[in-house]
């Protein structure tokens, strides 16, 4: 059964990745591109601020991370965890179905290189990811109220009728409960037991030997996940005001990108566009990257800004990103190689749970 749900995850993974890759080669058959490398070099060594705002990113997730820890775990490495962010981060997002992948390998890696135990990993990359999903909620409402008018107004050329301005506000709010009421849940207490016992009514005598055999490991991260309640549930506030930070460094990024180019463009209306494209790529999360998605996206609300040149402009604007997510992914994997680490390693962690 493992094995089919790995190559179902495979096959939805390389679907995704041969659908970026058309579209990305349908945008830049559409656009300008001579008239991008002529803006692009006029930027010169300016270009290097581009990278800043994705490390801000990590540092500023890695921080959360490491607040999220409760205190009676071993001794946390800050700049161990971001090792670990930047490598998973990198997976995540470059293979195909890369968050099946990346996810799991943050607890291996916590517990190889902190001795975190596994039950403590699971139980803080859960927590994670629920509190990522609540952050993502607050930043699309506040950026969709923010750029509220931008949305209105480009809105029937974007989709052909009005109201995504409407649309976003709604959207980040049903994002802000979904992942509110998850995460809730996920902190009774039982939540890992509970999803014990539903996976032990699969009809396979062999799935639920398995089960049976990790039972102690489900009960372990339970235990865990009880430590994030309490008087530790305070400091999820401030941790939660970090993740809505982080979200901003993806639009600060945009703005940067933007402004070098010349481009006349409030923060306002970045913020708008970026959260929308966010939620866009969300849509298409088998597509790593969200590779050709989010660039066609960019090139359609830059049309609908009635931006002068948009085909060159927007070129410039996608080749500045591919190229930094490239140099931040080779160094990820650069990173990766040098500890040690292969990508099979995250296959072990339901190994090391017993």
């Amino acid at each position: 059964m493992q094995n089919q749900k790995k190559s179902g995850s495979s096959w939805t993974g390389y679907a995704g990745l041969c659908l970026g890759i058309l579209l990305i080669a349908y945008l830049f058959s559409q656009v300008d591109l001579q008239g991008a490398v002529e803006r692009i070099s006029l930027i010169g060594f300016s270009s290097l601020f581009i990278l800043l705002p994705y490390l801000g990113l990590h540092v500023l997730e890695s921080i959360a991370w490491f607040m999220l820890f409760p205190g009676s775990t071993v001794p946390i490495s800050f700049f161990k965890l971001l090792k670990i962010q930047l490598i998973a981060e990198t997976v995540s997002m470059t293979l195909p179905a890369g968050v099946a992948v990346g996810e799991p390998l943050r607890p291996f890696l916590c517990f190889r290189f902190m001795g975190i135990p596994i039950p403590s990993g699971v139980a803080s990359v859960a927590v994670r990811k629920l509190m990522l999903g609540v952050a993502q909620g607050i930043y699309t409402v506040f950026c969709a109220v923010a750029g509220f008018s931008f949305l209105q107004t480009v809105s029937f050329n974007m989709l052909g009728f009005g109201g995504l301005g409407y649309i976003m506000i709604g959207t980040g709010i049903g994002v802000f409960l979904i992942f509110l009421t998850l995460l809730l849940l996920l902190l009774n207490g039982r939540a890992a037991q509970k999803l014990h016992a539903i996976l032990m009514c699969i009809p396979f005598q062999k799935v639920k030997t398995w089960l049976l055999s990790k039972e102690s490991g489900f009960l372990d991260t339970d235990v865990e996940l009880k430590s994030f309640t309490g008087p530790f549930a305070r400091r999820l506030i401030p941790i939660m005001l970090i993740y809505v930070l982080a979200w901003f460094m993806l639009a600060i990024e945009s703005y940067i990108i933007l402004t070098l180019l010349g481009v006349k463009i409030s923060f306002f209306q970045v913020l708008a566009i970026d959260a929308s494209l966010t939620m866009l790529r969300v849509l298409f999360f088998f597509v790593p990257s969200g590779l050709g998605v989010q660039d066609l996206g960019y090139i359609a609300f830059f049309q609908a800004l009635g931006m002068h040149d948009f085909l060159a402009y927007g070129g410039a604007f996608v080749l500045l990103r591919r190229c930094k997510e490239l140099l931040w992914y080779a160094f990820g994997y650069g990173i990766m190689f040098y500890s040690g680490v292969h990508l099979q390693d995250a296959e072990q962690v339901s190994n090391k749970k017993s």
